[in-house]
């Protein structure tokens, strides 16, 4: 079934939301290549806000189609480079920003090439899973720009400033074993067998409780280099919030009977 909130033609046009065992699945398919242009980041942000707050979702898979994932920006939004245009194409950033803030984990399927922009969306996820014919890089430089749509941001902090540069300033295309050893993506899968693992790990980590998925997400992401001062702050702030919660007084419970915890994401 569809997602909640994102019915309209507009929103249909270029991602298909599919939702499951309380797994949204999001499929981008914008042939010939996945391009991302103005119209397909208003797309994704009406999705972000959507299944961001569907409380039928408890976990989201975001891929593409065929061996597409996500190329990248549309070089023929890139041409114009005005200042009004590219702040407009800035908001590929609050995507990420939004799939990042989602109280709820994210895994993106990399089913096929995710260059550019494609690969910046990955970083945005909390898990990455690689089908073991796909690439992933960041080509920007050959043409005479730079992963500045959060690239330069989320890579250093992901494998570490000296490696990401040097894989920026060489455009580097990245086979599934180059990304697995630095710890780009987290699992690499045969091309086969990869919506179906996904779709698994999606579905369990859906049964866990997915309110403390998100403040966990809050305080790690949240807390990350500030000093600890802070981060011991936001962690405080969470701990209490989700002492509130359904979930962590029935898993207290179901550990004192020795049953298994239902959860319900609340």
């Amino acid at each position: 079934m569809s997602t909640p909130g994102a019915q309209g033609p507009q929103a249909r046009r270029w991602l298909r939301v599919a939702v499951e065992e309380a797994v949204a699945t999001v499929t981008f398919d914008r042939p010939p290549v996945n391009a991302v242009d103005l119209d397909v980041i208003d797309e994704f942000l009406a999705m972000v806000e959507a299944v961001g707050h569907d409380a039928a979702v408890r976990a989201v898979v975001l891929t593409g189609v065929e061996r597409r994932f996500c190329a990248g920006a549309d070089v023929a939004m890139m041409r114009d480079v005005s200042r009004a245009n590219h702040e407009k194409v800035r908001r590929w950033v609050d995507v990420q920003a939004g799939l990042k803030a989602m109280e709820k984990p994210v895994i993106a399927a990399i089913n096929g090439y995710a260059f550019g922009g494609g690969a910046e969306l990955a970083l945005a996820c909390d898990v990455r899973f690689m089908a073991d014919d796909a690439r992933i890089g960041f080509p920007e430089i050959e043409l005479g720009i730079f992963p500045g749509a959060g690239g330069t941001q989320r890579l250093p902090r992901l494998v570490g400033p000296a490696r990401a540069l040097r894989l920026m300033m060489e455009g580097a295309r990245l086979a599934p074993a180059e990304a697995l050893a630095m710890g780009l993506v987290d699992r690499v899968l045969p091309a086969a067998a990869l919506a179906a693992a996904t779709r698994d790990y999606a579905r369990a980590l859906a049964r866990k409780p997915t309110r403390a998925i998100g403040l966990l997400k809050r305080c790690a992401y949240g807390g990350w280099g500030r000093p600890l001062a802070d981060g011991l702050a936001i962690e405080r702030a969470a701990v209490f919030e989700l002492l509130e919660t359904r979930d962590a007084a029935e898993g207290l419970a179901a550990f004192l009977a020795r049953r298994p915890p239902d959860f319900t994401g609340r």
